[in-house]
């Protein structure tokens, strides 16, 4: 059983969701190969922005309905967040969408307190895991990473799965944390992030990449733009599992 995956490294504009839209949807359709799931950055519709209410659209706004039709048209799953407006909240959320339409979501539980992205959103609470073609997959956002008692396996997850604006001066942080969440969990991680430089001046370098279940890299990060294919194999990811059943020595705790 296998997944095959296009991580989408871009640079974006700064609150357009119109003209990410465009750029996004250029590279999407200009790559030939199957996939069966494509992931876009953290915001991928404006940049990394406290300023919600300039880019904030609905469920059933536009750049869902994009979504929607870019996953029914080529019958492949899309996944990243993007700034939500709903019941008088603003969330960085993100958005799985089935090949059929259907959408999953996750609201981002650990927001980055260092640039206030706790003044302006509403934290999430629920945890999300994801089914889909044989994958068990656990999708979570940028600052999330540092926090690794939420990523834990208890779900027995297949793949984690990482969307960020993570930028140049820590960089290395998010090359160790990906690793150390695919050992220590003896999953799959993808890590897709932005380039160029945001209207804070902050510039990001990328480093998307993609990490076996021992820490080797499948794909190594990457600094150009760019559209990257993996492809995950679950029989060797279920026979490491079954020759090291570390995750069988796991503590038990409930999050609060």
């Amino acid at each position: 059983m296998k997944l095959k995956i296009a991580l989408i490294q871009s640079s974006l504009t700064w609150e357009n969701p119109t003209e990410n839209r465009s750029h996004l949807a250029q590279k999407i359709t200009g790559f030939m190969e199957d996939v069966d799931l494509i992931i876009l950055p953290e915001m991928f519709s404006s940049g990394f922005t406290m300023n919600p209410k300039t880019v904030a659209e609905t469920m059933h706004g536009e750049t869902i309905s994009w979504l929607q039709h870019l996953a029914k048209a080529k019958n492949w799953a899309i996944t990243g967040s993007l700034v939500i407006e709903e019941n008088g909240h603003f969330y960085n959320r993100l958005v799985f969408v089935f090949p059929n339409g259907e959408i999953k979501t996750y609201d981002k539980r650990h927001l980055f307190t260092l640039a206030g992205e706790d003044k302006v959103y509403t934290a999430g609470k629920e945890k999300l895991i994801i089914d889909y073609k044989g994958f068990k997959i656990c999708p979570l956002i940028c600052y999330d990473l540092r926090f690794p008692v939420f990523a834990r396996n208890v779900e027995n997850y297949d793949l984690l799965i990482y969307v960020a604006n993570w930028p140049k001066p820590r960089v290395n942080a998010w090359d160790i944390l990906l690793k150390a969440r695919a050992v220590e969990n003896m999953s799959y991680a993808i890590g897709v992030n932005r380039i160029g430089t945001d209207s804070n001046h902050l510039e990001y370098v990328g480093h998307s990449q993609a990490v076996d279940f021992l820490g080797n890299y499948i794909l190594e990060p990457q600094e150009i733009e760019g559209v990257f294919i993996v492809e995950l194999d679950k029989e060797k990811l279920l026979e490491t599992r079954s020759k090291l059943a570390f995750l069988d020595d796991k503590d038990k705790f409930k999050i609060v």
